[in-house]
């Protein structure tokens, strides 16, 4: 039941990962086309400039969930590396419950009246020609983090999977292995 568990959060946060890979690709082309209207053209859009960095915040706060799935984050691994399959899993589950869950619903909380003030207020961009709709993007901040939660659910899985001796741990290769 569990590795099931784990199948289908694991597509979540595959999900995740490629949607975050799709705004990259967007952002490419959005760098590309407007510095190639500003360089050549000599036009500009302020609007343009304002979605580049609007979805590197989004490819960024998406790409987190698909990150924690890969064990693609930053740890300290002076003891980590050390440790045992199943005192890892301890570990990862102790962090995940104990810090990346709580905090996650604090980022939640505190950020829900931000996109509500910014709904209420009609915020928009304070430079003309910039983009309406501000609570958009910052409503990226709550949403991603419940997607976060979705993902560290699924992490939480695989670690029990591990700890049980049902899963593989996660290889992970160090940068000079790979050079």
């Amino acid at each position: 039941m569990l590795l099931k568990l784990e199948l289908f959060f694991d597509r979540f946060s595959d999900l995740m990962g490629w949607i975050a890979g799709i705004l990259n690709l967007a952002m490419l082309l959005n760098v590309f086309y407007d510095a190639i209207m500003r360089y050549f053209f000599s036009t500009g859009s302020i609007a343009l400039q304002e979605m580049e960095w609007h979805l590197f915040a989004m490819v960024f706060l998406f790409g987190i969930a698909y990150g924690l799935k890969e064990d693609g984050h930053v740890r300290v691994d002076v003891l980590y590396d050390r440790f045992s399959a199943r005192w890892k899993a301890i570990v990862n589950i102790g962090g995940t419950v104990l810090l990346l869950l709580p905090l996650s619903v604090l980022v939640i909380e505190g950020s829900v009246w931000y996109v509500q003030e910014a709904y209420n207020s009609g915020e928009v961009s304070g430079d003309p020609g910039g983009l309406p709709y501000r609570w958009l993007i910052k409503l990226v901040i709550p949403a991603s983090f419940v997607f976060l939660i979705v993902s560290a659910t699924g992490f939480v899985i695989h670690n029990i999977n591990v700890f049980r001796g049902l899963a593989a741990p996660p290889e992970r290769r160090i940068e000079s292995e790979i050079l």
